[in-house]
Parts: C-alpha cells; sequence; structure tokens
C-alpha cells in the first residue's frame, strides 16, 4: 500500500499529514517522520490522520512509541482528525489516552 507523508514544520506545532493505509510494509516510513520531527525545534508533534483509512498493529505500535519518545524529548505529540475504524481500532487496544488520539 502506498503511504503519503507530508512535513509542515512550525514551532507551536509541527505537523504530519499522513495519507493512505498503515500495515507493516510501510510503517517505517511513518516513524521516521515523526522521529526527524521530534529532533526539530517545536512544542509539539501533531499527525493529521483525516486521509488515513487503515492502520494496523503495526501502526498503532509506531504511535504508541512515538508518543513515549515525544516525552523523552517533552513534546507533546498527538494524531488528530482520525477517521471513525481507525479511532475504533485505536480504541480497542485501549491506547487512545496513550496516544491522544482524536476524530474529525
Amino acid at each position: 500500500m502506498d503511504l503519503t507523508v507530508t512535513m509542515k514544520p512550525a514551532v507551536e506545532k509541527y505537523v504530519i499529514e499522513v495519507a493512505g493505509e498503515i500495515d507493516i510494509s510501510n510503517a517505517d516510513k511513518m516513524r521516521d517522520a515523526i522521529n526527524m520531527a521530534l529532533e526539530q525545534p517545536c512544542d509539539a508533534v501533531a499527525l493529521d490522520f483525516s486521509q488515513v483509512a487503515y492502520i494496523d498493529s503495526t501502526g498503532i505500535g509506531v504511535l504508541v512509541g512515538a508518543s513515549h519518545h515525544a516525552e523523552e524529548h517533552h513534546k507533546a505529540f498527538s494524531v488528530e482528525h482520525a477517521q471513525p475504524n481507525v479511532l475504533r481500532v485505536v480504541q480497542l487496544l485501549g491506547v487512545d489516552e496513550e496516544i491522544h488520539i482524536s476524530g474529525n
């Protein structure tokens, strides 16, 4: 599956727009983008998931790891505009509070 990652840097909030389906074949692309954003001089990193239709357990693992990595860097981390099916998977796994995910 194709995954597109677009970086939108800003000091207040570094936004990463993600589009496509996130699975084991491409989750590292999202991980790399998040890690790069966390190294930048910003207060928060947010993923815009408005164009993400699917995420598997590997993708969820990347988000949980990113949340912990953000804490180590003293930055806020969130996933915004998640579609209902993505939000449901995260909630079923019980990590919605940990990764600060919100729907549309």
